[in-house]
Formats: C-alpha cells, structure tokens, sequence
C-alpha cells in the first residue's frame, strides 16, 4: 500500500523539519516531502495534524508491560509485549530474560525463535545473565548464576538458531574463548552486573564486548583511583552504555554529565518489568518503579517515550537529540542503523506519531497503521 502521512514535523535522526509528509510505499519509507511543494496526487493520506514523527522507538532490553515475558516466556506472552511496545511508539525490541535456570532460558529461546519469522520488529532474545558477577547481581537470583565454559556456549547458540541477539556478561567472568565463540555468533556482547575494574573492563571494549548494560546500576563505579566499569565506558572511544532515565536508576544529573561525556555513544532503554506474584522473579511496584520481594531495585516502569519526555523535561536534552537516544544510537548498537532509527528513503516505515505531552497518537510498523 502507497500512502503519505502529512502534515508532520519529521526528526529525520539527522534534521528537523517541520510541515512536511512522509511518503509510504509497502513497508518502506519513499520520500519526505515539503508540504508547501506538489505532493504525489491520488495517493492515499493520513492525517499527521501537525504532530512530532520520529523514527519508531528502539528498546534493547524490556521484561514486560501489561505482561511480564521474564517469568512465562509463551508465545501469548510474547504477542502480548510486542502489542504493549507499539502503543508507546517502540517499533523494536529485545525481550529479554534474566538470570534463570536453563529450562525457562530454553522455553524463551524457543518462543523467540519461532516468533522471529512473523512478528516485525522483534529482533531476538536479550539474555542478562546468567554469566555475571554475584557481587553486583542486583535483583537477580544468585543460584542460577554460572561461569560458562565453550561448551557450555556452543549448546546455548545451538538451542538459539539465531534468536540470541544480545547479552549481558560480567567481563571479568567470561574466558576469551566463551567471548570468540559468541562474536562469532553475532551476538552482541553488553558489559554489566560486573565488579570489573578499569583495566578489565577496559580490555574488554577491546576485545568483543560493545556495550554495557543500564549504566550506573550493578557495577563498578566511578571513584578517583578506580574508575571501575563506568570510568571504562567513559573512557573508551567507540564503547556505548544505555540508560535508564526515569529519575530512580540513576539520577537526571548523572544522565546529564553521561550524555556530555558520551554523546552518541548513550542509548536509552526501559528496563521495564511488570508486577507479578508468581515464579522466580516477583516484582512489586512502588510508585514509578519496581522492586523484588526484598525491596531490591528491579527495573522500570518507563515506556520509551517517557524516557524521551524525562530526556527533555528534566536532563535538559533537545527532543531530536533525546529521540537519537531512543531510535538511531540503539539500532546502531545491533548494526541495523542501515535499516531503521531515521525517516529517510530507503528505510523500513517504523514511526512514532505523538503529540507536545509526549502522548502517542499512532505508531507505523513496517507500513502498517497501529492506533494508541
């Protein structure tokens, strides 16, 4: 289907451009078009009202949101997610699953897997954990930790196929080889839930691990003589962290100082969870975030357009710049910065329609009209 979806103001991820109209042919972007100039007569319109466009949003690690995918990792669970993500303008996303004992990491594999095939946007399995460090595990179970060996790796991507797209690790607990097998493999390797120093984190951003998992939060600090995993991050040119801006995880401050240091190498995520009584993880919400049954911190309550909405109202960040944070710089991070986080020709129509209070009208998904 050719439609246009006008008039707009569009943040290309590179300009912003006000009354124009994004032109949509199949499931691709055609054209972005002033409305002043001769727009394609007898095409289709949807009315853009004179709302933001942005690319749609790319969330790198959620748990849940109305349904909770970490504790029943089913295929109705998972529908569910990818429903809840598009009425908040999030067009991609990693379900993820935490530290758990092999027989759910297996069943969550599995549902990825078989849904990857018919459900867009959905770009695999994060798996956070179970190769951490006890010492900074958060609200995650200690028993299901382990220290992988390869073989132990070479089954993991075996039962995946090609649904593990991204996990996080604690460097220091992770041998080179279990870090070659999994590079190799493709999957992107996230720095956290770590204790390790400068030096070794350090050395890990040099050897295969790209990123680092909800920065601040479980894992070595910043301190004048050791500068720990987020001194690393810091530090290293090509490194990228995401974020958690809800004004809990980490303070605005802290999100402020981090985006001057790091610029397009931060990235927003939710780390969103959602209540839930039953299984391993159980989380509680207390006001604007959850905790687990011993009050521990366990994530959010964000959506990816609060978290824009928190980037501009309280860090003080421009609105293009804080919805790079949640589009282009995440889908740079999985090496799809060719395919989605920007409105230009060529590219997949994934878009957020929303509004001045940061309240979504409609997200496109591949073409496709979805109502808020």
């Amino acid at each position: 289907m050719r439609y246009l979806l006008t008039p707009c103001t569009v943040y290309t991820g590179t300009e912003v451009l006000p009354d124009h109209a994004v032109l949509i042919n199949g499931d691709r972007i055609e054209a972005v078009l002033p409305t002043a100039g001769e727009l394609p007569p007898d095409v289709p319109r949807r009315d853009g009202r004179g709302l933001h466009l942005s690319p749609g949003f790319v969330d790198l690690q959620i748990y849940g949101g109305g349904v909770l995918f970490s504790v029943a990792p089913t295929p109705p669970v998972l529908a569910g997610l990818r429903a809840h993500t598009l009425r908040h303008g999030t067009t991609s996303f990693l379900p993820c699953l935490p530290t758990s004992p092999p027989a759910l990491m297996r069943e969550a594999l599995a549902t990825v897997r078989a849904a990857l095939p018919t459900m867009p946007g959905l770009l695999g399995l994060h798996l956070e954990g179970p190769y951490i460090n006890p010492a900074k595990k958060g609200a995650h179970r200690e028993e299901f930790i382990q220290i992988p060996t390869p073989r132990d790796i070479d089954e993991l991507l075996a039962e995946a196929d090609g649904a593990l797209c991204f996990m996080t690790l604690a460097p220091e607990r992770v041998s080179a080889a279990v870090v070659a097998r999994l590079r190799a493999a493709g999957v992107v390797l996230s720095a956290g839930h770590s204790a390790a120093t400068y030096e070794r984190a350090a050395a890990a951003f040099g050897n295969g691990f790209t990123t680092t998992t909800h920065l601040f939060n479980a894992m070595s600090g910043f301190e004048s003589r050791a500068p720990g995993l987020v001194g690393a991050v810091y530090d290293h040119p090509a490194a990228y962290a995401s974020i958690i801006v809800d004004g809990v995880h980490c303070a605005y401050a802290a999100a402020r100082v981090s985006q001057k240091v790091m610029g397009e190498r931060l990235f927003l995520t939710t780390d969103a969870v959602e209540a839930g009584t039953v299984g391993a993880y159980r989380f509680h919400q207390q006001g604007d975030h959850f905790v687990d049954e011993n009050g521990t911190l366990a994530g959010s309550a964000l959506t990816m357009l609060t978290a824009v909405q928190n980037c501009v109202r309280h860090v003080g960040l421009p609105l293009a710049e804080a919805l790079r944070m949640a589009s282009l710089y995440p889908a740079r991070v999985v090496g799809l910065a060719h395919e989605i986080g920007r409105i230009a020709p060529g590219y997949r129509a994934d878009m957020c329609l929303f509004d001045n209070d940061f309240q979504a009208h409609a997200t496109v998904l591949g073409g496709e009209w979805h109502s808020a």
